[in-house]
């Protein structure tokens, strides 16, 4: 079994997936933030957002729902969920009034989660602070560099698993 220093444990802190994961956690943070002041979210949505009620799990649906609607199994597969995690979360959406169950034009036996006018005004909410993230984002570190990783980030997220 392998001993490691303390000085030979600094790798777990800062290799790749470590700050790519605390970066991700910090622009979901910033984009809930921003949505919970936005004027333009349904009150109660803003009010589930300020209480830290809407989590980045929930950013999942606004992310990975076409505008179309999808079927669960295709949502859940799109956000990197099982299909009963992203079921729960649909649930909870629908409570909220951001989505609905719809029967499948093309399957009559299969239902799409479909974006409600409500959560297509929380798409535009979140649209908007993307964007605000986005744009702090640069700031804080250059155009040069924001747009360095953007590219690399496209790069890598599009290339095949090893």
């Amino acid at each position: 079994m392998a001993v490691f220093s303390a000085a030979e444990e600094g790798w777990r802190l800062t290799h790749l997936g470590r700050l790519m994961g605390d970066a991700l956690r910090r622009f979901d943070a910033r984009v809930l933030q921003l949505m919970a002041h936005d004027v333009e979210v349904p009150l109660a949505l803003s009010n589930l957002a300020a209480r830290d009620q809407v989590s980045a799990a929930h950013v999942h649906i606004t992310r990975h729902l076409s505008l179309a609607g999808d079927r669960l199994t295709d949502l859940a597969q799109r956000a990197g969920m099982t299909k009963q995690a992203m079921a729960a979360l649909v649930d909870q959406c629908i409570a909220w009034g951001l989505v609905t169950r719809t029967v499948d034009p093309y399957d009559a036996r299969a239902r799409r989660v479909c974006f409600t006018p409500t959560g297509l005004a929380w798409l535009q909410a979140f649209r908007t602070a993307v964007a605000q993230a986005e744009a702090e984002f640069r700031a804080e570190v250059g155009d040069e560099v924001a747009a360095v990783v953007a590219i690399g980030l496209e790069a890598y997220a599009g290339g095949a698993p090893p």
